[in-house]
């Protein structure tokens, strides 16, 4: 039974085996025409260009970290409307899905890490979690079901808006680049800024869940990647994440790189971010390592 199981699986993910949904063949589109982008940037190369690669790699970098994955994804602290809105909308920029899409997926990965339930489970090989299972939106309902689990995001008429027209702003967002800086700024901020932060991310996905250190028994395969920590703005401390996944720190120690926590941190201290959380001494202990 396991084993037809599986094998269901593999046949479903094929590329050419399997039936592509609308949405499917958008996503594949979206992403093979940003990485068209990246192999005309070398030839549009202006010192400007690159200062919007890093921008927009940047801006869209830390609305995924701090507002899709932090804020909204585990609720690890709360920010006027206005400010969440504002951040998330930075997240949409960075071309990996709306808010309510991006999040039910992580709570789905959270729930059932490393199971056959996993929506991009490193069980079932490093590209599938790093980048295929984005193309196949049906084995994604198939193993966790409907959008049921962000009922607090539906319930908000922004997010449902950016939901339903994510699309057009994406497109306003290339027109943009391309009038204000024409093909220099179209290959290098949609091109080059998009295509490194979501890379960066999804090697979170599939890197961070099978080489790297591990600090906290989790009953998962998380891991601590130290020198990716500074491309993801701290996402890479990945095992510290999932010991404690409602922690707006996910860099935990010191010497630990967490630029989207030092934003949060500051947020809070000019009274901006309240109800931060952070892991107890005694959930630590809990979660440590026998040594």
């Amino acid at each position: 039974m396991a084993a037809d199981k599986a094998e269901m699986g593999r046949k479903k993910r094929a590329l050419w085996e399997r039936k592509w949904k609308r949405l499917d063949i958008v996503k594949a589109f979206a992403s093979l025409f940003v990485h068209f982008l990246c192999l005309l940037a070398p030839f549009n190369f202006t010192w400007p260009a690159l200062r919007v690669a890093l921008i927009v790699y940047t801006v869209g970098g830390l609305g995924i970290t701090v507002s899709y994955h932090r804020n909204l994804a585990h609720r690890s602290f709360k920010v006027p409307k206005w400010l969440e809105y504002f951040f998330a909308y930075c997240g949409l920029l960075a071309i990996q899905g709306d808010p309510i899409d991006w999040v039910s997926t992580h709570r789905y990965h959270h729930q059932f890490t490393d199971s056959d339930r996993d929506p991009h489970s490193p069980n079932e090989g490093f590209w599938f979690s790093h980048l295929l299972w984005l193309f196949d939106t049906g084995y994604l309902v198939e193993k966790c079901g409907r959008r049921t689990n962000v009922e607090d995001l539906k319930r908000q008429w922004y997010y449902k808006f950016l939901q339903r027209t994510v699309l057009y702003h994406i497109l306003a967002f290339g027109f943009l680049l391309y009038y204000f800086g024409g093909l220099s700024f179209l290959t290098w901020g949609m091109g080059i800024g998009v295509a490194m932060e979501h890379h960066v991310t999804c090697l979170i996905n599939s890197l961070c869940h099978v080489w790297g250190s591990r600090t906290w028994k989790t009953n998962d395969t998380s891991r601590n990647v130290w020198w990716l920590s500074v491309f993801s703005f701290g996402e890479s401390w990945h095992n510290n994440h999932h010991a404690f996944e409602s922690s707006a720190r996910q860099g935990l120690e010191w010497w630990q790189i967490d630029i989207s926590w030092y934003i949060v941190r500051f947020l809070e201290i000019i009274g901006l971010a309240t109800d931060v959380k952070l892991p107890s001494e005694s959930q630590r202990r809990r979660m440590a390592m026998v040594r």
